[in-house]
């Protein structure tokens, strides 16, 4: 939990080239912040966000753009923001889960294609890291606890388990091929 208010970025770009808004809208969903309207987004307050916003509100200025960024306390909704920044990572966390089932029916067809390789382990072997990693980031940015992190946890435990089957599978495929 947080109580050290929020970061509010207000800015306005050109409407043309459409990019940069992409750009801009990119980088706050990266940061894991959560849009109070149009072109007013909302961070927990940190100094690791802080620095993040100070840099993005430099890039909108040089993009003939403007931004303000404000430190403050919500007086009326906080409880509002608080849920529409615990569904954000929830929704994130589901992309995890929904990732993790993809990654189970890769596995699957590793198995229906009797492919099992040390190049094909390899390769499941950093989808998984890249899961660990996204999921890394996403806790990270979680100051308030969103609930779907424990489903996402168990999700990545059972890809785990399945790499682990599918390891012992290609070791005992390669020493059976000697």
């Amino acid at each position: 939990m947080t109580d050290q208010g929020w970061l509010l970025l207000v800015y306005r770009i050109p409407s043309e080239p459409t990019r940069l808004r992409a750009t801009v809208w990119r980088r706050l969903k990266g940061l894991g912040a959560i849009y109070l309207q149009s072109a007013a987004a909302a961070l927990p307050a940190s100094p690791a966000a802080e620095r993040a916003l100070r840099k993005l509100q430099h890039e909108i200025v040089g993009m003939s753009g403007t931004a303000v960024l404000m430190s403050c306390d919500v007086l009326v909704g906080e409880q509002d923001v608080r849920a529409a920044f615990l569904a954000a990572r929830d929704d994130e966390y589901q992309e995890i889960v929904d990732k993790c089932q993809d990654f189970h029916g890769q596995l699957e067809k590793e198995y229906v294609a009797n492919h099992f390789t040390f190049a094909e382990l390899e390769e499941n072997e950093e989808d998984l890291t890249k899961l660990r990693n996204w999921f890394g980031k996403v806790t990270d940015r979680d100051v308030f606890g969103a609930s779907g992190r424990k489903a996402t946890e168990a999700a990545l435990r059972t890809c785990e388990e399945a790499l682990e089957k599918y390891a012992a599978r290609v070791y005992t495929e390669e020493a059976e091929t000697r």
